[in-house]
């Protein structure tokens, strides 16, 4: 039997799968508030769907998943924008009000009958295996599946995004941050909040694995559309070549004829906005592309040597 693929984003997917007008309603009010948030709540369930697929978990479940994942961080809605958009690091009193969002989140759907199904998203993404997480300090088994996959999904978005607040941090840095987090907490005792299980760390470590594979998935289909790309320019460099062959020929020309004929032939291969005068400089800035191109595909495959040498 062929496997089942769930594409969130198909046109079909999104009208069998409730994301109905009561949905996209709130979703909107979210984007309106917050462009981050609306980004990274589409970044999330992108991420989760294709988690779940690696987990091999069911369609039907994969397909409730990524919707709760959607709508993981609705709540937010209702924080201050003050908070939401602070261009600088949250302070003790602001942290706590921005951890409402999960609990606001959890009332908002559990009090909408079309949102309630996806109500755990909300409420459980943010809870830790070794009961440091909120808002209920759950631990392990008490925290349900697809709230220990949309935390991952979510921590990882959240760390590699740009924010207001705080620069990039690599992929690779990324993956670290959270195969740390699998692991159990260092001098428990001294730990900013209680740890309730110092055997377990923060992130299951199954979940964890099958990111790395999404993430490698992601930089191999990147390296393969920036070679597309470059692929599609190297005609164009070909044929602005050929022009800069005839201008060579054409300052060297040592008659009249000679030197329109080879103008013409110039002219011939010019295309769109290209002309005699700027042609060079199109096909400079097109070397010039194709040359950072080719070292960011060095850069890639690199990344994916040392992603798969991360050990869990």
């Amino acid at each position: 039997m062929a496997k089942e693929i769930f594409d969130f984003y198909d046109r079909t997917s999104l009208k069998s799968y409730n994301l109905d007008k009561s949905m996209q309603y709130q979703l909107n009010i979210l984007g309106s508030l917050d462009v981050f948030t609306r980004q990274h709540s589409e970044n999330v369930a992108s991420i989760v769907c294709r988690i779940c697929q690696y987990l091999r978990c069911s369609k039907s479940f994969t397909e409730y998943c990524t919707i709760c994942a959607y709508l993981h961080d609705i709540g937010k809605q209702f924080i201050p924008a003050s908070i939401l958009q602070k261009n600088g690091p949250l302070t003790d009193e602001e942290y706590e009000i921005m951890k409402t969002h999960t609990s606001i989140g959890h009332k908002i759907c559990m009090n909408d009958l079309k949102l309630r199904p996806y109500a755990a998203g909300t409420i459980y993404h943010h809870e830790s295996l070794n009961g440091t997480g909120y808002p209920n300090a759950l631990v392990k088994n008490e925290i349900p599946s697809e709230g220990q996959i949309i935390r991952v999904a979510d921590e990882y978005d959240a760390i590699v995004s740009k924010r207001q607040y705080k620069s990039h941090i690599g992929i690779v840095d990324t993956l670290k941050i959270l195969i740390d987090e699998c692991k159990p907490i260092e001098n428990p005792q001294n730990y900013r909040v209680p740890v309730k299980d110092v055997k377990v760390g923060k992130t299951n470590p199954i979940i964890v694995k099958a990111l790395i594979k999404v993430v490698i998935d992601d930089t191999e289909y990147e390296i393969s559309c920036v070679m597309d790309y470059i692929k599609d320019l190297k005609p164009e460099i070909k044929r602005l070549e050929e022009v800069e062959k005839y201008d060579k020929k054409r300052l060297s020309a040592r008659s009249e004829r000679k030197y329109n004929y080879y103008l013409s032939g110039m002219k011939s291969l010019l295309m769109g906005e290209e002309t005699v005068d700027n042609y060079i400089e199109i096909l400079n800035s097109y070397r010039n592309i194709v040359a950072s191109k080719d070292d960011h595909i060095k850069k890639l495959f690199e990344e994916i040597k040392t992603i798969k040498k991360l050990k869990l």
